[in-house]
C-alpha cells in the first residue's frame, strides 16, 4: 500500500496565501515524509489573450512574460530557502501556459498524491483570477486538493 501524501505539489503564485500553503506543505513533509514540489506557472495563456485583444503589442508581451518568469524563479528560490531554513529539501517546477491547466498537468506528470492551494488572496482584482484558477484546478485534478486558509501555514512553519 502506498503512503498517503508521499508526493505533494504546491501551486505558487507569489501571493501570501500561496506561500502560506507552501509552509503548510513543509509541515506535511515533516509529518508524513512527503516529497514536496513547488510549482510556478508563467501565465502565457492570459498574455496571449491580451496580445490578441491588442492590449499588448508583441514586444510588450515578451517583456511581460520575461518579467513573470523572473518573478517565478525568485518565488521558487524563496521556497527553496524557506525549506532549507528547516533543514529540508524540495523540488521546483517552472512552467508556462494556462495556470490551472499546467498545475493539473504537472500534478499528473509527477504522479503526486495531493495538490495544495493557498486561499483568499488580498487584492480584490487578483482575487477573482485566483478563485477561478483554483476552481478549475479543483474541477480537473485527478488527486485530492487541499485548500489552506490564510495563517495556517505560517503557524505550522514556525513550530517546525
Amino acid at each position: 500500500m502506498r503512503q498517503m501524501f508521499a508526493s505533494i505539489l504546491v501551486a505558487i503564485s507569489g501571493s501570501e496565501a500561496s506561500l502560506g500553503a507552501f509552509q503548510y506543505a513543509l509541515s506535511m513533509k515533516k509529518q508524513f515524509g512527503s516529497k514536496v514540489t513547488a510549482c510556478y506557472i508563467v501565465d502565457t495563456a492570459t498574455i496571449r489573450q491580451l496580445a490578441l485583444s491588442r492590449i499588448f503589442v508583441p514586444d510588450e508581451s515578451q517583456e511581460y512574460e520575461d518579467s513573470l518568469e523572473l518573478s517565478g524563479k525568485r518565488y521558487l528560490n524563496f521556497c527553496v530557502e524557506l525549506a532549507s531554513k528547516k533543514r529540508m529539501t524540495i523540488e521546483t517546477v517552472l512552467g508556462k501556459g494556462s495556470v490551472p491547466g499546467e498545475i493539473v498537468k504537472t500534478a499528473s506528470d509527477l504522479g503526486v498524491d495531493c495538490i495544495i492551494l493557498g486561499g483568499q488572496p488580498d487584492e480584490h482584482q487578483y482575487k477573482d483570477v485566483v478563485l477561478e484558477a483554483n476552481r478549475e484546478i479543483l474541477k480537473h485534478a485527478r488527486c485530492p486538493v487541499v485548500f489552506v486558509k490564510p495563517g495556517m501555514g505560517e503557524d505550522l512553519y514556525r513550530s517546525l
